[in-house]
Order: structure tokens, then C-alpha cells, then sequence
């Protein structure tokens, strides 16, 4: 009998090891490449000043890439994720206020945070969603950035950002988009094509949207990585998944989140940001997922 303990005390340690020998291999992974720092040349746009700009970039800010869904409607900064197994994160306080970035950035510096997803010294920002807005055009950009500048301070200084272990094994994995900055495009110039009805600046729309962040590369849905379990997954928004939708349905969807027959969608569905866009741009939208691909549903 006692070799037979000794035996399981002996597999047990061994196992107990093991574990703490992959945890400590996985931590330090990932860790060099959060603290890596990145040589991003970034893109020089204008930045406006006038009214019209202002009023595109708080457009931008809100209806389209909803900047304030992570960093507060006072765009201070605020807690957007709190999963401590996967991570605690803090978004930035935009502002010129205490504790904000706001009246320290450069022009440049806003483009290579904004498109490139790094801080001035060329470290990554965690979670920013650069992959999307790499997409985004000199002149919104431009407009943007000339917003984010006008906002009035908010004195809030920021909580210290963590990732936690199924965090960054779903980085390690290749399954969480934890550092945009390693997928970018950062040669790429983009352009949008003309604000229009037309399936081609629906694309636009939808790539600078996040459309693809949470509904997948081929938007078919599914459950959504790094998010909790009670989290319901994303919707196949492909004509598989929305194809009995009308443009009416579709416009019920994005401005009061409600499936055909009124069922209500999961209010993870940012339509309270959605609700802001204007009639062309979700015909716009409509237009082009009318024509992408139809995918079984989870395809990604």
C-alpha cells in the first residue's frame, strides 16, 4: 500500500510540476511579446479643424467604430473587460484631463495608436481594435483624430491593464487578437470609396465597424474567443444566417436590436451605437452582406 501511495504522490508531484513549469513557459511567451516594442513608422494625415470635420469625426467616434463603447461616452477611459482568467482591461482616457493621453499626443501619434495599435514609445496597446480601423481612410481618420482633440478633459487616471492564464493561451493559440499590432498592414495606405448606397462602402462600413470582430472573418458567426461562457455567440450575419431578412427587418435589427417578429437580439449587439448610423449607410451595409458568401453557421 505504501508503494502504492508513493507512486501517486510521486505522478501527482510530477503532474503538479509539469503544470507549473507550462504555466511559467506560457507567461514568459507571451509576456516578451506584450512587451515588445514595435518600429511603426505610421501615416501622416491631416487633421482638420472646421465644424463639418468635427461633426464626421464624432460620427466616426460614436455611430461607426464606436470608440465609445470601450472608452465611455465621455471617451475618459473605463473598464471594458473584466474575465480576470482571461483579462482586466482598462481603456485610455482620450482626454486632456489628469490621467488622459490626450494633450501628450502628437498627430502621429494618435494615426499609429489609432490604424497601427501602439503608444508613442512603440509598445503594443492591448485589445485596441487596430485590425479593424487599420481600414479607416486618411480623411476619417483626420476626422477622428480632430474630435478626440476637441473633447473636453475628464481628470480620471487609468486602472493597470492584466491578462490572465486562459488569456494568453488564447493568444499563444493564435485565438485571441490580444496584440492587433502583430496582424496589421502597417505599408497599407487605406482609401474608402465614395459615401454612397452601394455594396462597396457597406464593406467599408463593416470593416471599420468591427462587424468581423465578433462575427468572424467570414461573418458566420460563433462563439466569440476569449469571451465567458454565458455569452451567447454571434449571429451568421452571411444570407445563410439573414437571408429571409428584409431591408426592413435588417433596419430593425441595427436601430432597435430586434429580430424579425420582434424578438429581442443579445444586447451585445451594439445597436445602441448602430442606432446613431444614417438610413444610406445601413442600405449601404444591407447591400454588401447581400453579397458575401453564404457559410454554414460557425464557419467563422
Amino acid at each position: 500500500m505504501k508503494k502504492i501511495l508513493r507512486a501517486i504522490a510521486w505522478s501527482v508531484g510530477a503532474l503538479l510540476a509539469l503544470v507549473i513549469v507550462a504555466g511559467c513557459a506560457l507567461y514568459f511567451y507571451t509576456q516578451r511579446g506584450m512587451d515588445r516594442k514595435y518600429a511603426i513608422a505610421g501615416h501622416a494625415v491631416h487633421v482638420p479643424a472646421d465644424s463639418l470635420a468635427l461633426l464626421r469625426g464624432e460620427h466616426v467616434a460614436t455611430a461607426l467604430s464606436k470608440c465609445v463603447d470601450c472608452h465611455g461616452a465621455d471617451l475618459g477611459g473605463r473598464q471594458f473587460i473584466d474575465v480576470p482568467p482571461v483579462a482586466r482591461l482598462y481603456a485610455a482616457n482620450l482626454t486632456r484631463g489628469a490621467g488622459g493621453v490626450g494633450g501628450v499626443l502628437s498627430d502621429l501619434d494618435w494615426e499609429r495608436a489609432i490604424r497601427h495599435g501602439v503608444k508613442p514609445d512603440g509598445s503594443a496597446l492591448l485589445f485596441m481594435p487596430s485590425l479593424e480601423f487599420q481600414h479607416l481612410s486618411d480623411d476619417d481618420v483626420g476626422a477622428l483624430i480632430a474630435y478626440l482633440k476637441s473633447r473636453p478633459p475628464v481628470d480620471r487616471e487609468p486602472a493597470k491593464n492584466s491578462v490572465g492564464p486562459i488569456g494568453r493561451l488564447l493568444y499563444a493559440k493564435g485565438d485571441l487578437v490580444l496584440l492587433p499590432v502583430e496582424r496589421v498592414a502597417h505599408e497599407a495606405h487605406p482609401s474608402s470609396p465614395p459615401a454612397a448606397v452601394t455594396a462597396e462602402y457597406g464593406r467599408y462600413l463593416a470593416e471599420i465597424g468591427g462587424c468581423k470582430g465578433c462575427h468572424g472573418e467570414g461573418l458566420s458567426g460563433g462563439r466569440i474567443p476569449g469571451t465567458p461562457p454565458d455569452w451567447k455567440p454571434a449571429a451568421n450575419i452571411t444570407p445563410t444566417g439573414i437571408g429571409h431578412y428584409t431591408e426592413e427587418d435588417f433596419f430593425r435589427a441595427l436601430r432597435e436590436g430586434k429580430r424579425p417578429g420582434g424578438v429581442a437580439i443579445d444586447s451585445l449587439m451594439p445597436y445602441r451605437f448602430t442606432k446613431l448610423m444614417t438610413d444610406d449607410e445601413i442600405r449601404a451595409v444591407w447591400l454588401f452582406l447581400k453579397t458575401v458568401p453564404p457559410k454554414p453557421y460557425g464557419g467563422r
